[in-house]
């Protein structure tokens, strides 16, 4: 494993090596902050979207605003490089180097946006979407927001101060969802999601610098910018390639099927990404942090992992079980009749929303043990297979096509290489099976109880309650005998 450190830091500060009873709390109290910040801006979301998917926008609109919105993703991955996460990971004081890593986002974020704002019109074109280019160049202005944020952002993260993040994805989420509502009542279209984001990431800047006052200040030092750069560089190429894997399917879909059909997939992949957000993005705004400290001891490490894995598997599998069973009552009763093409594609969208759950939490500790290049590896491996795959599933079955061809690949090739990866890390197939055995298993015997209370009982309003209930009631007794290896032990070993 490499050891990371900036050029001038030395080895690590006392204060950067905490006792093991303060970082266990540390990240439990972080983890619970980031949990509760994470359901509600979730749950604020998913209101705002049925206001507008029932009474503003329809599936073309929806069309336009996953095009921009993918762009905008896959652009964010290289936004800064890659040497915003030195600010989390590197030893010693991070002030030292933080100008400089302030310097290298912002000019690196400026020149993309840049490029895409020239680019917008052929770039919306050959992703069939032509209307979407204005939305492009509004909406990537955010580009140029983070790449200023992330230092801020990052001291947040190193300190585990999710309480305050909380605070600032409030703000953030507050403003956003009043532009956007208002001026998609107002008949603005995809372009009110664009001027929401630009809103709503305006004032998380503006509270990441308040929460972390000091952290603005611009700096330069050649010597600390090649090691950044270093450092940084494959981390980007990585994460591009991780989140080329999860958008390049909306492109596809976008220019194979039309922007109906993409408004379709995107609503359902977005339900699908309900788990995944409210639980993984939870889990990751402590994971890697708490990882980079367990990086040199392996034993803690493959202990901190395997019950990380536990308590994400155990807490997504009952979401992921419950909407892909009842797919089409939940599509019909939360948006309307008129969005139930969505449903088909969403039972195949929640078995990939579960293992990407797995392989994300497996990217943050490979990224955390240094383990870079096996990452690029992955992650470039998956994006050629999928690419060829989802064409063709578009083509022979439309968006149902492309979601059994995302889960074709994750689980026939993507999962075995990822877990051939964490057990070069040190992390063999014992724990990560252990981890994960009986909250499958729970989910087995709750998918199996959907099924037969839907044919006793129909898919009425009433009903979905019920056999929602019952399958959760057992899947709660299945998973109870993991307790203990979830729970038992509160050590700084507990990620």
């Amino acid at each position: 494993m490499d050891s990371v450190r900036t050029p001038d830091s030395g080895t690590a500060e006392a204060s950067d090596t905490p006792a093991p009873d303060s970082f266990g709390r540390k990240v439990r109290s972080a983890a619970r902050w980031s949990l509760i910040n994470t359901v509600v801006m979730r749950l604020g979301n998913f209101a705002t979207g049925i206001l507008l998917a029932r009474f503003a926008l329809g599936p073309a609109e929806w069309g336009v605003y996953g095009i921009a919105q993918t762009v905008l993703l896959v652009l964010l991955s290289a936004n800064e490089l890659g040497v915003g996460l030195a600010i989390i990971r590197w030893d010693g004081d991070p002030r030292r180097f933080a100008p400089t890593v302030l310097t290298l986002g912002t000019l690196s974020s400026g020149l993309l946006y840049t490029a895409i704002f020239v680019s917008a019109p052929t770039v919306a074109g050959l992703l069939g979407s032509p209307s979407a280019a204005g939305v492009l160049r509004v909406m990537c202005l955010c580009l140029v927001i983070d790449g200023i944020a992330q230092v801020p952002a990052g001291f947040l993260t190193r300190e585990f101060a999710q309480g305050k993040r909380m605070i600032i994805d409030a703000l953030n989420f507050v403003l956003s969802t009043t532009v956007t509502l208002v001026l998609a009542f107002a008949g603005w279209g995809a372009m009110s999601f664009a001027w929401g984001a630009v809103a709503g990431n305006i004032a998380a800047l503006v509270g990441c610098a308040l929460a972390a006052p000091g952290t603005l200040k611009f700096g330069w030092d050649p010597e600390q910018a090649r090691a950044l750069l270093k450092f940084g560089l494959p981390l980007a190429g990585a994460s591009l390639l991780a989140l080329a894997v999860v958008n390049v399917d909306t492109m596809v879909v976008g220019s194979t099927l039309g922007q109906v059909s993409l408004g379709f997939y995107v609503l359902a992949f977005n339900m699908s990404g309900w788990p995944v957000r409210i639980i993984s993005e939870a889990a990751r705004r402590v994971s890697f942090a708490g990882f980079s400290r367990l990086a040199d001891s392996p034993t803690a490490l493959a202990q901190g992992f395997s019950r990380a894995l536990g308590v994400l598997v155990t807490g997504t599998v009952p979401l992921c079980v419950l909407l892909a069973g009842l797919a089409g009552p939940v599509v019909q009763l939360v948006y309307g009749k008129e969005w139930l093409p969505a449903a088909q594609a969403l039972p195949w969208l929640m078995a990939l929303g579960l293992v990407r759950i797995g392989c994300e939490l497996a990217y943050d500790c490979l990224v955390a043990t240094g383990q870079r290049r096996s990452l690029i590896l992955v992650q470039g491996l998956w994006l050629v297979a999928l690419i060829p795959v989802l064409i063709a599933g578009a083509r022979l079955h439309g968006i149902v096509g492309v979601s059994q061809a995302h889960v074709l690949v994750a689980v026939g090739l993507v999962v075995p290489v990822f877990l051939y990866a964490l057990g070069r890390a040190g992390i063999g197939l014992a724990p990560i099976a252990r981890a994960c055995a009986w909250p499958l298993f729970g989910g087995a015997v709750m998918a199996l109880v959907i099924l037969v209370a839907k044919q006793l009982l129909g898919d009425g309003t009433l009903a979905l309650l019920v056999v929602g209930t019952a399958a959760l009631a057992v899947y709660v007794v299945c998973v109870l005998p993991s307790r203990r290896f979830l729970f038992g032990s509160r050590t700084a070993e507990t990620v």
